[in-house]
């Protein structure tokens, strides 16, 4: 067996990967969510002249709310514009399904924020990245 690391896989090889384990998932878990019924979004907050100040990147999968990133402008922090993106967010995914939420941020970003919003700690990974931490956090939507 040759074990290589490869950056660049041809097309046909990432998606016999891609395949497999989708097989595999759906061959042990029969009612699994499709991942094809993955719905990616943004939830986006701008001003009164239409300039963005703030958003969500975010994902609905396996019946989970999958919080990719969360950014305030610097000039709305503090305003609750994170509390209400947030809220939207969690009623699009409990539209299409979600009854988790999900979430990973660094020490020096949101914890205290998502706590505030019910969200709970389930980990930590500490030195990711070097010198910082990463924290897991998750919330029950239904």
């Amino acid at each position: 067996m040759n074990i290589e690391i490869e950056r660049n896989p041809s097309k046909a090889e990432a998606d016999l990967l891609r395949r497999g384990i989708k097989s595999f998932n759906e061959e042990t878990v029969r009612d699994l969510e499709p991942t094809e019924e993955e719905k990616r979004f943004h939830v986006m907050a701008r001003d009164g002249e239409g300039s963005l100040q703030g958003g969500i990147r975010a994902t609905c999968y396996w019946n989970t709310l999958h919080i990719e990133l969360l950014w305030i402008s610097e000039t709305a922090r503090g305003s609750g514009i994170g509390r209400k993106l947030i809220q939207k967010a969690e009623a699009f995914a409990r539209d299409n399904g979600c009854e988790n939420a999900l979430v990973e941020t660094t020490s020096w970003q949101a914890r205290p924020f998502y706590e505030k919003n019910g969200y709970s700690h389930m980990a930590t990974l500490s030195n990711r990245p070097k010198g910082h931490s990463s924290h897991y956090l998750k919330k029950v939507l239904i």
